[in-house]
Formats: structure tokens, C-alpha cells, sequence
């Protein structure tokens, strides 16, 4: 039985890649009675095994043949139970399936019906292929990652798809579902990945508009320009990330790295150079562990950069349980937390059409 705040709230998520598995996993995590309508033995790109598919936690899935009479008419009936459905498809293939907005709000008014796309339901280059790299590449954002010098740097996945797409998804869906409650009528959520990357970077056009962000990446303050501001490697290969951006902290930086102190000199642009050479050669100095137990517990801002095999023991995050071992998987716990309502992993990846019957049973007698 499901605690989070939102047990009680069904939602249909029809199968696809990226942003919208995520989101679906997030409602999953959240309490939502979250079912996946795959395709009859799956179909698609499957990076690793369905039963290691964490996006596909805490679900259940059932298959359905859209391309066969019948198809949409067993989507369409489930909708009339539900309070979201959300699809990723290009613009105009669920119109083409039988299952777009205007079948399934007839069916169900105060449905809330979520739309993915990289670009947006319109525009001129709307119905065209992309992937995460491709959506945040127009928005300035992939532009401003990376070092003075150097090529734009990938953030993995990050900002575009699960950021600017599975949870500007998430936001506006909710925010849907609320206001449908107090007026009893649904509607349509078109995100856009593009469109969510770009308002992420809100405060960066907005640095740039008062003229204290230069276009050109890896001179800032923020993005590694600044050497208070950056990654250094250790003596043993490894790396440590400092943020030591206001005074008090930079201050409390350099005097745990054993350096000359000059506050009133930090935000000389002159005499960076000078200074990301001589922390990185104090860093140098010394392995990664020794300088994660000198910054322990300070207000520094200096935190170690560990890998994905290390990152669950990292005594902050052990001590929160940030990641968990479900399947014989470690995992990263549901985010955020509640007071009363917490969230939790009700059950492994699901696998396409494992639940069809019992879905079909338990939704349709309600």
C-alpha cells in the first residue's frame, strides 16, 4: 500500500525513452498508481535489461497493441479512470493512434493530459528528431558549460532531459491536476524540453543582461572562470570540487589549503591566473582523502569528487540513506521528503504487459 502524497492519484504513462520514464518514475516514487502502456513485448530503444530499468520502478505495465482495432478503445477505457495521462510522441501520432486530447477528455473531462517533446507541439522544426544534446544546444545552455578555451561539455542527460523535460512535466502536470480538482475540467500540458532548459537558465540571462555574465563560457564566476570556482586534481588522480564563492568562505579556503589570505583580492581578475596555480599546486600535494578530511566539516565550500561506485558511501549521504539496494540494485532514494506522507519504491522495474490483467481488473471494476 503506497504512503506518499500522492496515493490515490492514477496515472497512465505511455511507453517511451528519457523524460518521460523519469517522470513517471517520480510519480511512482511519490505514491501514484503510475501504469505503463507498452507495446506487446516491449518494443523500442532498451538500454539495459527491463528488469534493471530503475525508471521503470514502482510501476505496472500492460500491453496494448495500438496499431490493431481495439488498441485505442482500451487506452481510451482505462482513461476514464485516471487523473493523468502523458505521452512523448512526436506531434500528431497519438491524434493518429485514436488516443490525443480531444477522445480522451471527452471520456474523462477533468483529465490532465501531459504532452513530451523536445521541441514543442508547434513550430517549424517541430516533427523533427532529437535528443538531449540537440534540445539544449539552441537555448544557451550547452554553450555556457565548459572551460575558457575549450568545446561546449555535455552534461550527461541532466539539464535537458530530466531537468528542463521530466520536471517541467511534473510541475505543470501537478499544478493541473490542482486546479482541475477546484474546477472539475482538465487540459492539455505541453513541455517542451527546449523550453524548460531555457527557463532554467533564468538567473544566467539575467546575469548577462546586467552585464556581470560574459558569453563567453569558462570566465565567470560561476562556471569555472573563477579559480575559487572550479576543480582540482589530487596527487592520486583524483579530483576535489570548490565553491568557495562569498568572502567569509573563500577566506576559510584558503586558509585550510595553507595559502597567503587576501579577501580584498579575490575578485581581481589579475591575479587569478597566479592563484588557480597555486591552488593547484597545493592540491596536487596531497591524495584525495587526506584533503576530504582536512575540508570535513568546514564552511569551505570543498567537497570530493567521487564516482558512481563511491558516491553511496560518502558519509552525508549514507547517513540520509540517499541510496538504497532494491532488486540488487543500488538506487538513489525517492526525493524529496515528507513529513507524513513519505515516499517510497513500491515494488521493482516493471516489465512490458507484466500487469495487463491484473490492471485491467482492478481499474475497470473501479
Amino acid at each position: 500500500m503506497t504512503t506518499g502524497p500522492l496515493s490515490g492519484v492514477k496515472v497512465l504513462e505511455m511507453a517511451g525513452i528519457g523524460p518521460g520514464p523519469f517522470c513517471g518514475m517520480l510519480l511512482a516514487d511519490l505514491g501514484a498508481d503510475v501504469v505503463r502502456v507498452d507495446r506487446p513485448g516491449g518494443g523500442g530503444m532498451q538500454l539495459v535489461p527491463w528488469a534493471d530499468d530503475l525508471l521503470n520502478r514502482g510501476k505496472r505495465s500492460i500491453a496494448v497493441d495500438l496499431a490493431k482495432p481495439g488498441g485505442a478503445e482500451t487506452v481510451l477505457s482505462l482513461v476514464e479512470h485516471a487523473d493523468i495521462l502523458f505521452e512523448g510522441f512526436r506531434p500528431g501520432v497519438a491524434e493518429r493512434l485514436g488516443i490525443g486530447p480531444e477522445p480522451c477528455l471527452l471520456r474523462r473531462p477533468q483529465l490532465v493530459y501531459g504532452r513530451m517533446t523536445g521541441w514543442g507541439q508547434d513550430g517549424p522544426i517541430a516533427h523533427t528528431a532529437g535528443h538531449d544534446i540537440t534540445y539544449i544546444a539552441p537555448t544557451g545552455a550547452l554553450h555556457a558549460i565548459g572551460q575558457a578555451g575549450g568545446p561546449p561539455q555535455i552534461p550527461l542527460n541532466l539539464v535537458g532531459d530530466f531537468a528542463g523535460g521530466s520536471l517541467y512535466l511534473l510541475v505543470g502536470m501537478l499544478a493541473a491536476l490542482d486546479e482541475a480538482r477546484r474546477s472539475g475540467r482538465g487540459q492539455v500540458v505541453d513541455a517542451a524540453i527546449v523550453d524548460g532548459t531555457a527557463h532554467l537558465m533564468t538567473m544566467i540571462y539575467s546575469c548577462y543582461a546586467g552585464g556581470i555574465w560574459s558569453d563567453e563560457r569558462g570566465t565567470n564566476l560561476g562556471d569555472g572562470g573563477s579559480p575559487f570556482y572550479g576543480v582540482y586534481e589530487t596527487s592520486d588522480a583524483k579530483y576535489m570540487a570548490v565553491g568557495a564563492l562569498e568572502p567569509k568562505f573563500y577566506a576559510e579556503f584558503l586558509r585550510l589549503l595553507e595559502l597567503p589570505s587576501d579577501p580584498a583580492a579575490q575578485l581581481d581578475r589579475d591575479t587569478w591566473p597566479q592563484l588557480r596555480a597555486q591552488i593547484g599546486v597545493a592540491f596536487a600535494a596531497r591524495p584525495q582523502q587526506d584533503w576530504a578530511k582536512i575540508f570535513d566539516g568546514s564552511d569551505a565550500c570543498v567537497a570530493p569528487v567521487l564516482g558512481l561506485s563511491d558516491a553511496p558511501g560518502h558519509p552525508q549521504l549514507a547517513a540520509r540513506n540517499t541510496f538504497f539496494v532494491g532488486n540488487g540494485i543500488t538506487q538513489p532514494s525517492p526525493a524529496p521528503r515528507f513529513s507524513r506522507t513519505p515516499a517510497a519504491v513500491d515494488g521493482p522495474p516493471c516489465v512490458p504487459g507484466q500487469h495487463t490483467d491484473e490492471v485491467l481488473a482492478d481499474w475497470l471494476a473501479g
